[in-house]
Parts: structure tokens; C-alpha cells; sequence
């Protein structure tokens, strides 16, 4: 049994150009060829693609997963094994990192020096304050709190504004690129998710794309963000989601 690349990229959430990459580095060669000369991928090269899949994943350079995959002395079992550690302490670290983000997220409503009749032309009848004693209570000492309650404290009424019609316009442009049908980890879609990340950078705390990623992952995981992107068009919240996970792995 053998695959066409387009049935392996589908399999594997990546891109056909990211499996002739790699079948140009050498990183993973398909084992067949058609009689028109198009790859052929069988059951060991999408073994040995779960296993760059993995590493990937991790983090690890190309140029590390093919060695340590290329190694004569290698044992699958071990390399389960150290995957599996691995992705253990990954869990943890990316567990305190949502945790983090998800105050910083909520601590942006919070800090904003502006009268009732500022708040109101900024933010419209949206609360920017609903969560601050939530917030507060669970991310009350993290780096990225303090952080944002800093930045807010110091932006004016046209900072606000400015900022905001920052994001309405990147909004519509990121809603029109999903109507228009654009694959979440097209150049596209990744290049959008990198201006999201810079915004957040720019406007509140830094943000790293290990960061941007456990973010992503959350406006999935949480109902609050999810119902607000989805209400902008259908899937919005999943293709968004989607795209930074993507711009996180193209610039890891």
C-alpha cells in the first residue's frame, strides 16, 4: 500500500511543499516512484514522518531529527521513550504558559484610565473591566499581569482607539481571508497570524510564538473566545487557531 504526497500532506495536517522539502533535504525520502516518476509514500516513511512530526513538534531542528533518526544505533522504542518525556515536561511548561496568557488576555480589560464617556466611545456597551476581579484573583502575580496592567495604566483615550481600530482592521482582513477560502497554513494565513502576535507584543506584553501557539490553542479551548471569533464568521475561531499554531512551527 502506497500514498500520493497529496493523500500523506492530508494525513499529516502539512503542507506538500513541506514533504518536498523534505524530501529534498533528505529528511524523508518516499520509498516508491509511479511510472509517471510522481512519490510514493509507504508504511515506513509515514512511520519515519510521525517520527519528524514529533520532533518537530518538540522544537527540534531538522538537521537534529535527521540525525538522531539516521543514527544506526537508533531503537524505536527509545525514541518513544524520549518523546514521551519530553512531551510530559512540554505539557507542564505549556500548561503555566496558557495559565499566563489566559490572565494576560483577560488583564487588558483592566488598568484603562478613561471616564464613563471614554470607556463607552472605546469600547461601546462591552465591559472592558467584566473579569478584573477573576483575572486578578488567578494571574494576579504573573510576569505578564503586571506587565499589561502597566501598559494599560499609561495608554490615553486616542491609544485606545488607536489600538482598537488596529485590530478591527486586521479583524476584517483575517475574517475575508477565511471567507475567501484561504487554507489556515497557507503564507497568507501565517503571515496575519504574525501581525496578531506583534499587535500583542506591541500593545500589552511580549509575546513569543511558543506563547502566541498555547494562545491559539485557546481561543478554541475556551468558550469565551471561541463565541467571539465564530460570531465574526463561521470557523473563524478554528482556522485562526490553526494559522498561529502553523506560524509558530514555520518560525520555531
Amino acid at each position: 500500500m502506497s500514498y500520493s504526497v497529496g493523500q500523506v500532506a492530508r494525513f499529516a495536517a502539512i503542507t506538500v511543499r513541506t514533504l518536498h522539502h523534505y524530501d529534498e533535504i533528505g529528511l524523508l525520502a518516499p520509498s516508491e516512484r509511479s511510472a509517471a516518476g510522481h512519490r510514493r509514500y509507504g508504511e515506513a516513511d509515514l512511520d519515519r514522518l510521525q517520527q519528524v512530526l514529533f520532533y518537530r513538534e518538540l522544537g527540534f531542528p531538522l538537521d537534529e531529527i535527521q540525525a538522531l533518526l539516521d543514527d544506526p544505533e537508533s531503537d524505536p522504542r527509545e525514541h518513544l521513550r524520549r518523546q514521551h518525556e519530553l512531551l510530559s515536561a512540554r505539557i507542564e511548561k505549556l500548561q503555566k504558559m496558557a495559565e499566563a496568557v489566559e490572565h494576560a488576555m483577560e488583564a487588558q480589560k483592566m488598568g484603562i484610565q478613561l471616564t464613563p464617556e471614554e470607556r463607552f466611545e472605546v469600547f461601546g456597551d462591552k465591559d472592558p473591566e467584566e473579569y478584573s476581579e477573576e483575572t486578578e484573583q488567578r494571574w494576579g502575580g504573573t510576569e505578564a499581569y503586571a506587565e499589561s496592567q502597566r501598559r494599560a495604566a499609561t495608554y490615553s483615550k486616542e491609544d485606545w482607539l488607536r489600538m482598537k481600530a488596529e485590530n478591527d482592521d486586521w479583524l476584517a482582513r483575517y475574517v475575508a481571508l477565511v471567507t475567501a477560502g484561504e487554507p489556515a497554513d497557507g503564507e497568507r494565513a501565517m503571515d496575519l497570524a504574525e501581525e496578531h502576535r506583534d499587535q500583542i507584543s506591541r500593545w500589552f506584553y511580549d509575546c513569543p510564538h511558543e506563547m502566541h501557539a498555547c494562545l491559539g490553542a485557546m481561543y478554541v479551548a475556551d468558550e469565551r473566545f471561541k463565541a467571539y471569533y465564530d460570531a465574526l464568521g463561521e470557523g473563524v475561531a478554528d482556522h485562526l487557531s490553526t494559522a498561529i499554531h502553523a506560524n509558530s512551527l514555520r518560525n520555531g
